[in-house]
Parts: C-alpha cells; sequence; structure tokens
C-alpha cells in the first residue's frame, strides 16, 4: 500500500518517446477509485486513427497460415478456439489499462516500474518485424519477376530478396519509423489494412498461431498515450472495435482459403495458390496487397520496442531526434540481419512467440494487476483478483502447450507450421 500511494501522489511525466518533460502530482478521483483519464495532456490522435494503428499492430503475417490451422482442426474449432482468443485477449487489454491507471499516467513510467515487461517487450515484436520483412523477401521477388515476365532461375540482382529487403527497409520502412509520434501512421494503418480487406476479398500448429494472433499489448499504451480524451473506457473500445474487425478478418481469410483448397492447403496460403498459376493477375494483386500490409505493419511494432529501449537506457532524457534515428536505424538493421542471415529462424520465432507471447497476453497483466491493484479496493480473495490469477494459470497452460508442440516436431522432424504474429 505504502508504494501504491506513493507512486498516486508523484508520477513523472514524459513525452511521446519516454523523453522526460517535469513532475506532476497525481490526485485519485474523489471516491478513492481509479483515476478515468490516463493523461492529463490532451492527445492528438482521433478515435478511429487509433483504431486503425491497433488493428495494424494485431494484424500480422499470420493471417496467410489460417486457413492451414483450419484445415487441421475443423470449422467449428476454429471457430471456437478464434472466439476465445479474441474475448481472453479483450480481457487482458482491460486488466492492462486499469493496472496503468493506478500506477501512474505515463506509458514509459509504467514500463519502468514494470521492469519484467520492459524486458520482454522487445522480444516479440522483433520477431514480429522479422516475420513481416520475411514475406517481402520471400514474396516480392515473385512479384516483381511476374511483372517482369522474367525466369525465375535468373540471378539478377533486383530479384533478390536479400537485396529487396533491404531497399524496402530503407526506402519504406525507415521514413515511416522516424515519426515523432505513433499517430500519423493513422493513414498509413488505415492503407495497410484496406490491403488485407482486399487480399480477404479476392481470394474468397493451431493453438501458436491462434494464441499469438491477437497479441498488440506493446502497442496499446503508446496509442492510449495519444489518444484524443484518453480514457480507460475509450480506450477499451479502440481495443473491442480493432479485435472485432481483425476477428472477423481472421475468420473469412482461413475459411475461404480452405473452402478452396480444403486438405490440399499449404501453412502459407499464397504459396498454395502459386501452384496453380504463378503469374495469374488476381493473384499477383493479392500479393502485392499482402506485401504492402505487412510493410507498413513494421513502423507500428517498431515504435513500442523503441520506447522501451528508450526508457531501459535513457529513463531521464528528453526527445532527441539524433537518438531517435539511431535506434531506430540500430533495429531495423538488426532485423535485416536476421532476414538475410538465419533462414531457418522459424525455429527462434517458435521459441520466443511461445514465451514471449503468453507471458504478454496472459501471464503479466494478470500478475501486475494482483499485484498493483490495492487490496482495500480489492481483496485477494475478490473475484476480480481470482479471475486474474485463473487467467495467469491459463497463460502458464498455453506456454507449456506450445513448447509442448515445439518440441515434438524437433523431435520428430515434424514439418513447423505457418509462424508469425
Amino acid at each position: 500500500m505504502q508504494r501504491t500511494n506513493q507512486l498516486n501522489s508523484f508520477t513523472p511525466r514524459f513525452d511521446s518517446e519516454g523523453g522526460h518533460l517535469e513532475s506532476e502530482t497525481f490526485l485519485p478521483n474523489g471516491d478513492g477509485k481509479t483515476p478515468e483519464r490516463f493523461t492529463d495532456f490532451e492527445g492528438k490522435t482521433s478515435f478511429g486513427m487509433s483504431v486503425f494503428n491497433l488493428g495494424n499492430a494485431i494484424m500480422g503475417s499470420g493471417i496467410l497460415g489460417l486457413a492451414y490451422a483450419m484445415a487441421n482442426t475443423g470449422v467449428l474449432l476454429f471457430l471456437f478456439l478464434l472466439t476465445a482468443v479474441a474475448v481472453l485477449s479483450s480481457y487482458s487489454i482491460h486488466l492492462l489499462l486499469k493496472s496503468s491507471g493506478i500506477v501512474g499516467k505515463s506509458t514509459s513510467y509504467f514500463l519502468s516500474y514494470l521492469f519484467p515487461i520492459s524486458q520482454c517487450v522487445p522480444c516479440l515484436p522483433v520477431t514480429a518485424m522479422s516475420s513481416y520483412l520475411y514475406i517481402v523477401k520471400s514474396e516480392l521477388p515473385l512479384v516483381i519477376q511476374a511483372f517482369l515476365k522474367i525466369d525465375p532461375t535468373s540471378d539478377l540482382w533486383y530479384i533478390n530478396g536479400n537485396y529487396l529487403v533491404m531497399i524496402v527497409s530503407v526506402s519504406i520502412i525507415l521514413p515511416l519509423a522516424l515519426m515523432k509520434q505513433l499517430g500519423y501512421l493513422g493513414y498509413t494503418s488505415g492503407f495497410s489494412l484496406s490491403c488485407m480487406v482486399f487480399f480477404l476479398t479476392a481470394t474468397a500448429y493451431t493453438i501458436p498461431i491462434l494464441a499469438f494472433a491477437f497479441v498488440c499489448h506493446p502497442e496499446v499504451l503508446p496509442i492510449y498515450t495519444e489518444l484524443r480524451n484518453p480514457t480507460k473506457k475509450r480506450m477499451q473500445q479502440v481495443s473491442n472495435i480493432s479485435i472485432l474487425v481483425m476477428y472477423t478478418m481472421y475468420f473469412l481469410a482461413a475459411l475461404f482459403g480452405y473452402l478452396t483448397f480444403y486438405g490440399n492447403v499449404e501453412p502459407e496460403l499464397l504459396h498454395t495458390y502459386s501452384r496453380i498459376d504463378p503469374y495469374d493477375t488476381l493473384i499477383l494483386c493479392v500479393r502485392v496487397a499482402v506485401l504492402t500490409a505487412v510493410t507498413l505493419t513494421v513502423p507500428i511494432v517498431l515504435f513500442p520496442v523503441r520506447r522501451a529501449i528508450q526508457q531501459m537506457l535513457f529513463p531521464t532524457k528528453a526527445f532527441n531526434w539524433l537518438r531517435h534515428t539511431a535506434i531506430a536505424m540500430v533495429l531495423l538493421t538488426v532485423i535485416n540481419l536476421l532476414v538475410i542471415f538465419a533462414p531457418n529462424i522459424l525455429d527462434i520465432f517458435g521459441i520466443i512467440g511461445a514465451t514471449s507471447a503468453p507471458c504478454l497476453i496472459f501471464i503479466f497483466p494478470a500478475i501486475f494487476y494482483i499485484r498493483i491493484v490495492p487490496t482495500d479496493q480489492e481483496p485477494m480473495n475478490s473475484r476480480p483478483k481470482i479471475q486474474a490469477a485463473c487467467f495467469a494459470a491459463l497463460g502458464v497452460s498455453f506456454m507449456i502447450m506450445s513448447m509442448s508442440f515445439i518440441i515434438h516436431d524437433w523431435t520428430t522432424g515434424a514439418g513447423h507450421s505457418a509462424g508469425g504474429h
């Protein structure tokens, strides 16, 4: 209780990238309940743009493997699992938002106080960004070959995936990642989501894929910070709408792909279509749409990684463009090296995803909620805290189950599932 009261009485203020601005006093509502507002400054990002940004953070390369997951489970079981994960993810965000309101008003301070999540936040987004750029590396050469009618066996440099992924990173991703505020990317996020909608309409390891399909928790608090009129209720509405939109897209993408190929669907759906006609105009357009979507998603995921690094290494420093740019360039360099020199990184994705994702979705939000919410408001034997404890236990079960699947694949030599967020 003493620590909580100290936190509620004095909270540092930071700018959008974690730079220290000034100290401020944090007074709870008169009724002693959790304050509704997350910041005392007015964010500039609209409700709609926040939905675009969070929806874009949820959307990942794993959408290409959902049809394969449905082929392994059947339509009804897939729908049940997808619904369960969507509901649990929404509840997890609720715990995260309530905890953040009690600890303090600053996203960066929240990450600093909850040190374990500061360590975990960079891991999963880095692997997610790597999976997005793997799609660029594998799909963009095929698009160029189809457009220019180039022989696939040609060794021309501009159909070399390693060169192309570096070009895309420098020319598209880096400029977007250098935006000062995450809210500026709302327009590109909307365009990215529209590209995935086109993929959905044109195309007319199950538990791990579904368990990690709605990972967006590292981006929730940065988006919350920049939301106009940032109340917990308003941010929860942003989260619920984003999850509902992606839930619908995930299910329809899986259903259409599965009904097209049934048991013959491959882990990566576009590769299944390529077996029929690699130069088909519609499939070529779909590839372009998917490439555009995953490319524009990388800057959204990069923001919270940079923010966590900023808070861990430079917690009291004001915003600085040189540091802002340098962290982004180092991150993109590391990710490009992973994509270029580690062709079998799916195993690494599986290990980090099976450990970090359950922590971010289930374990950390529940434990923080139990630890942070004062016992005079909610005793340990209260229903909310018992639910949170069960939620953390469910996360541990997911982690054990996912790791068991991965180890089983390694020992039996079974094929890898479609990875990615």
